[in-house]
């Protein structure tokens, strides 16, 4: 037995594409010449339970207001297998830092909350929990994973 998510939802998540001409790992930026740095894969949705923590927080600077948001969703293991997000040869879920969640629906596919790009949320941590969940065949059984907005970039007032 594995479990299973509580209130569930369906996340829009739009993965970034490993593209290896488009971004320079010596240097760590895009390519030059790479006419869009950001190249996702078509967006799919996976059950998910959402845990929010800051949404669109009050932050003033000089140059306008910078909101801080985080959110947490957990996944099942057992959802991502099904939807081939994960590494059969090394069993990482391809939910990756920097994909971008796009949207939650309810579980007939209607908009809950679209999310705002920029700033939008992308994955800043994925982290595997839940381990030996079952006393036959330990398992892993959950994914949580942390999305929080990009920092804008900061405006010169002259």
């Amino acid at each position: 037995m594995r479990g299973r998510l509580i209130f569930p939802f369906l996340a829009e998540l739009c993965r970034l594409s490993a593209e290896e001409d488009r971004y320079d790992h010596d240097f760590k930026e895009p390519a030059l010449g790479a006419a869009s740095p950001r190249v996702e894969l078509a967006a799919v949705r996976v059950p998910c339970q959402v845990e929010p923590r800051v949404f669109e927080d009050l932050r003033m600077l000089a140059s306008g207001n910078a909101p801080r948001s985080e959110l947490s969703l957990v996944f099942h293991f057992r959802d991502l297998e099904r939807l081939g997000l994960v590494d059969l040869n090394t069993g990482e879920a391809l939910i990756r830092p920097n994909d971008r969640l796009a949207g939650l629906y309810d579980l007939e596919g209607r908009l809950v909350q679209r999310i705002r790009t920029p700033p939008g949320l992308y994955v800043t941590q994925a982290q595997p929990r839940g381990f030996g969940m079952s006393r036959s065949r330990p398992l892993r059984n959950l994914l949580l994973v942390t999305f929080e907005a990009r920092q804008l970039a900061p405006t010169r007032v002259t």
